[in-house]
This record gives structure tokens, sequence and C-alpha cells, in this order.
């Protein structure tokens, strides 16, 4: 259960999950050089909207999808805060994939495997790269890319594994029906 977990926050300290008992959660493998940073705004804009309604966000940065994290946790702060504005507490930069992987995430992703990205401007390219390295790629529940996200309901189940190819909507209406 995802109360199980404790993960640390930029700023060095211990965020015990089991304090999220009883809210809905949005966990996101972020990066501040990606072709999908601009999702920092909407995902602002969802903390904004139903925080007070029970959302907690988990902002993880994570720089092994084409080193676009770099920097140190205060410089990523910096950087979201000064362009997409954010005020939702960012954790500890952290893998999400590989031997030093966030135990939260190797739960995650046997809760959710992949189930392929959905039409966007990058599925192609995303499809072709993946497919260049891997033949097995898409059968796997790795984490493939920047800003893939999970939905936690209030009992900490995990309701649905969003690709970052997903229109943000889908991800708002997600929330919004378990609020």
């Amino acid at each position: 259960m995802i109360y199980d977990f404790k993960i640390m926050t930029g700023r060095g300290e211990e965020l015990n999950l089991a304090d999220y008992k009883g809210k809905v959660i949005l966990v996101v493998n972020t990066a501040t050089g990606c072709g999908f940073t601009p999702q920092y705004a909407p995902i602002e804009q969802l903390y904004k909207d139903y925080h007070d309604k029970g959302l907690e966000i988990l902002d993880i940065p994570c720089n092994q999808f084409g080193g676009q994290a770099p920097g140190t946790d205060d410089e990523i702060h910096e950087f979201c805060t000064m362009h997409f504005n954010t005020t939702f507490p960012q954790m500890k930069k952290s893998d999400v994939n590989g031997p030093n992987e966030l135990p939260l995430y190797t739960w995650l992703k046997a809760q959710k495997g992949f189930e392929g990205f959905t039409a966007h401007p990058y599925k192609e390219l995303l499809e072709k790269m993946f497919a260049e390295k891997d033949p097995d790629w898409d059968k796997k529940s790795d984490i493939k890319w920047n800003f893939t996200k999970f939905v936690i309901d209030r009992e900490g189940n995990v309701i649905a594994r969003f690709e970052p190819t997903a229109d943000m909507a889908e991800v708002e209406e997600c929330i919004k029906s378990l609020l």
C-alpha cells in the first residue's frame, strides 16, 4: 500500500506517505528540460483547484531520461517556481527505474504497467526511440519518460497510470472523479 512508503523531500526531510491517508495523490516524475516540461503549468493548476478538496501532488524530479533534470534539488525548485509558479512540494531528485529506483516506483509499476502512448505529436518519436533500444520495450512496466503520472485514490489504491502523452484534461477528470 502506498502508505507503507517514505520518501525524501527536496529539502531533505522524510515524508511519510501514511500522512496522506484519505487524500487523492498524483505522483509524477518530472524534468525541467523536457518537451513535456510545460505540463508543470496544468499540474500547478490542478494543485490550486483541488488541493483544498483533498489532492496532494508528489513531484519527483528524475534525471534518467535524456539527462533532462540536471541541477540540484534547489536549482530544480527555483526553475519550477520561477517559470511555472509552482506551489506544490517537490521531492528529492530520484531514480524511477533500475537498481536505484525508489521503492515507491517499484510498487507503482507493479500496480499499473505500461499500456501504450496516446495520440500526441511525440508518440511516434518515442515509440521509434524505444523500439531501437529494446524490441520488447512496450511489454515492460518501466517508466518510459518524464511526466508519467499515477493517480491514487483516498484508500491508497493506484487507479490510473497516464503516460506523458496523455491529455491533462483526462488526468483532471480522473482526479475529480475521486475527490
